[in-house]
């Protein structure tokens, strides 16, 4: 099985992202545990491809889709994807949550999205849910978000809080959202939240299930 640590010599092309390094391990660990072990996978806002490359490798049942909005992210999974991918991983998708004309019209199995709640408007997280209640036809059918999160019963953390005030500045519409108010955004899509779990660095996984 392909490790994170044969992903950090960068091919041409290719972008690297430290965070992609450090958490791969302990979401893969959630990620086997959840998703079925064959069918399709939608990855949303993929980012350098990293993870990609990692979970398609390591996940080998799975055929693995990553997307990104971003030209230069398509290109650096591309590049990633060149240098370690396997046939299960597809070409990257130009999918945007905030255009519904970029959206595969095919369903998959689970929809994976990791850090991209806090750094992209609200509309994007109510998009993304909207695509996941399409992109997911069959009950059963797995959510995945990976990040952090304001939650009333925990205290947040300093590190948080300076992230937080960190996106607002380059961007007011960004920011740490409440935990409360997705999970009950994506009750409305018909997906209900079976689990929630601490992960490192003050993040937390939650999983949704299409009903």
């Amino acid at each position: 099985m392909r490790t994170m640590d044969t992903l950090t010599a960068r091919p041409d092309g290719a972008l690297a992202s430290p965070a992609s390094l450090r958490n791969a391990e302990s979401i893969l660990r959630l990620l086997r545990a959840h998703l079925p072990k064959s069918g399709r996978v939608l990855e949303i806002a993929a980012g350098s491809g990293q993870h990609a490359v990692f979970f398609s490798g390591a996940l080998p049942g799975l055929d693995w889709t990553p997307s990104d909005p971003s030209a230069d992210a398509r290109a650096s999974i591309a590049a990633w994807a060149a240098e370690g991918g396997t046939d299960r991983l597809q070409p990257p998708l130009a999918l945007d949550c905030l255009d519904e004309t970029t959206w595969p019209a095919d369903g998959f199995d689970a929809v994976v999205c990791i850090n991209m709640v806090h750094i992209s408007p609200w509309a994007a997280t109510e998009g993304l849910m909207k695509l996941a209640e399409r992109a997911l036809p069959r009950p059963g059918g797995l959510l995945y978000l990976y990040g952090p999160y304001r939650e009333a019963e925990v205290p947040l953390a300093p590190s948080n809080e300076a992230f937080d005030t960190s996106l607002k500045s380059r961007d007011a519409a960004w920011g740490l959202r409440d935990r409360d108010t997705v999970v009950a955004l994506a009750r409305s899509h018909g997906l209900a939240l079976t689990l929630r779990t601490e992960m490192p660095a003050n993040n937390i996984s939650l999983l949704f299930r299409r009903v």
